[in-house]
């Protein structure tokens, strides 16, 4: 199990101040996670990242990969934990603590790569990015509902690190990619579209309960094909009788 840790990567997504990726690089070194990525930061300044992440965390921040687009940075990963705040119906529900999320995750990670998703210091995740996550993680506070970056990440790393030796009552498949499953996503919303299923005015909209059905299940690559290859017939279809 403890190799699975390996398996979980911090993705700091526009994250305003470099100090603040080198204390996330730390937590992440001590938790045993297996690495932290950057996605448009505004000051992609290693030196003061360094200085926050100590020597012990510096081959983090010497191997960390940069980012100008969420969808590539997330492309080699198979399942994705979206931080947030904020709670609501609609993109942000339903949400889960760090320990639920914990106690549920190890058969998803066993055989998958798994994004800890976490937004700018001052706004937090868009409602576009939240649309990527398969999980959304809201950590309880008495008062105030936002903490420090690193205290955020810490929360959650400690959460996966002290539940490492719970062995999963199963083991799941390889996932499908998140670059494959935006694309089947895409694809649905085009077939929809198409045949007049949702609404083309907000589309994103209409397909977070679709989104949301399939998250559910855990699709892997086989079965991303298989509806693609509905959404063609389904395209072909509405083309031949003029949709």
């Amino acid at each position: 199990m403890k190799s699975c840790l390996q398996n979980f990567f911090v993705v700091l997504v526009r994250t305003r101040f470099p100090e603040n990726i080198g204390s996330a690089a730390r937590c992440v070194a001590n938790m045993g996670l297996g690495g932290i990525i950057a996605v448009s930061p505004e000051n992609p300044d290693r030196e003061k990242m360094l200085k926050l992440a100590t020597h012990k965390a510096a081959f983090l921040i010497e191997n960390m990969d940069i980012h100008n687009d969420i969808l590539e940075a997330l492309s080699g990963f198979n399942y994705v934990v979206g931080t947030t705040s904020r709670t609501g119906r609609g993109y942000r529900s339903p949400v889960i603590t760090p320990r639920t999320l914990a106690r549920e995750i190890w058969p998803i990670a066993e055989n998958n790569r798994v994004a800890l998703l976490f937004g700018p210091e001052d706004k937090g995740l868009s409602n576009r990015e939240i649309l990527l996550c398969q999980r959304l993680v809201r950590i309880p506070t008495a008062s105030l509902s936002s903490l420090n970056l690193a205290q955020a990440v810490m929360i959650l790393a400690y959460e996966l690190f002290v539940s490492k030796n719970e062995e999963p009552e199963t083991e799941e498949t390889k996932r499908a990619s998140i670059a494959e499953l935006e694309g089947m996503f895409d694809h649905l919303k085009e077939a929809f579209i198409r045949i007049h299923y949702i609404d083309n005015e907000n589309p994103d909209y209409w397909m977070m309960k679709i989104r949301r059905f399939f998250n559910k299940r855990g699709l892997n690559s086989n079965e991303v094909r298989l509806i693609r290859g509905f959404c063609r017939h389904l395209l072909w279809i509405a083309g031949r009788y003029g949709l």
